[in-house]
């Protein structure tokens, strides 16, 4: 049991958010993205360690071609779309409501139902980029079978609302790391599965290129296709200047297959990582930089190899 000051602590985070999403879904949705937008603000002025890596990883990937003050700008937008984000989701049941496609357009779904047609089940590969709980909406409201792998909240009280608001939406969730059962079971069932493979997280993985760097990137996607035939479809949804949102599916990742499967696995990896970078690259400023994507390195997996 977490000691008692931990729990303390926790409730009264999930209070606040509880209030919080009270608040969200009882405002007119300009008054609830403008709110939320001074809150992303004043969270970039005081987080000051998130707010450092912020910066820090938008300089590795930017600072030969941006200055000191339009890096600390993205910095900055970085906090408020993802703030606003926040507001969206937690106001989905009222999105749910008036209708998803009101407020989200898709460019080249025609793809994703060419890759469904198939029959075999679709990896939909999207990032924490945009607003990808609406990203999960709009496929599962738009008639596709769709389940999510996605890691546990701490705090099991929240979890319960992310997982209720989904479930709400029409699609379920997959724990990332516990479900491999399921995820073959889904694929044979021909759902779309959402996996978001953009973060350094424990689960097995390659290093491949990503901005210039090497990130440990998973290899789910890749040995699940491989294995039972699924196409793998990148897809993102950006936040548009008036605030709804369009999805636009990328071009499928056509496997490498050969005889040496560790070479194929790295070059279709790296397919996955370009992918992303792609579309961070198109609107940076909805992504999430705070994360630590090139924490590990593969320096640090030989010395764990090695002692």
């Amino acid at each position: 049991m977490a000691p008692l000051k931990k729990r303390i602590k926790n409730t009264l985070i999930y209070y606040l958010v509880m209030a919080m999403v009270g608040l969200l879904r009882a405002l007119p949705r300009s008054t609830a993205l403008a709110m939320m937008r001074g809150f992303g603000s004043l969270a970039f002025t005081l987080a000051g360690k998130e707010r450092e890596k912020t910066i820090r990883h938008l300089t590795w990937a930017y600072g030969q071609e941006k200055s000191a003050a339009e890096i600390e700008r993205m910095g900055r937008a970085v906090f408020r779309n993802l703030a606003a984000a926040a507001a969206d989701a937690f106001r989905l049941p009222k999105i749910l409501d008036a209708g998803i496609n009101t407020l989200v357009k898709s460019k080249g779904a025609e793809r994703l139902r060419q890759a469904y047609d198939r029959g075999k089940g679709v990896i939909v590969l999207t990032g924490h980029f945009g607003n990808w709980e609406l990203f999960g909406a709009w496929v599962a409201q738009n008639g596709y079978p769709t389940k999510v792998v996605g890691r546990n909240a701490y705090d099991p009280r929240l979890d319960r609302l992310i997982v209720n608001m989904r479930n709400q939406a029409g699609y379920t969730n997959i724990a990332r790391g516990k479900g491999t059962r399921e995820l073959v079971r889904a694929l044979h069932d021909h759902y779309c599965i959402g996996m978001l493979v953009d973060q350094d997280t424990k689960v097995e993985g390659v290093f491949v290129d990503f901005f210039g760097r090497p990130a440990h990137t998973a290899v789910g996607p890749v040995i699940l296709a491989r294995k039972f035939g699924a196409a793998i479809l990148p897809a993102f949804i950006h936040r548009e200047p008036d605030d709804t949102y369009l999805i636009e599916f990328d071009e499928e990742i056509i496997l490498e297959k050969s005889e040496d499967e560790e070479k194929d696995l790295l070059i279709n990896t790296q397919k996955i990582s370009d992918a992303y970078e792609r579309a961070i690259r198109r609107f940076p400023e909805q992504w999430v930089w705070m994360h630590e994507r090139w924490k590990k390195q593969p320096g640090d997996m030989i010395e764990q190899v090695e002692s």
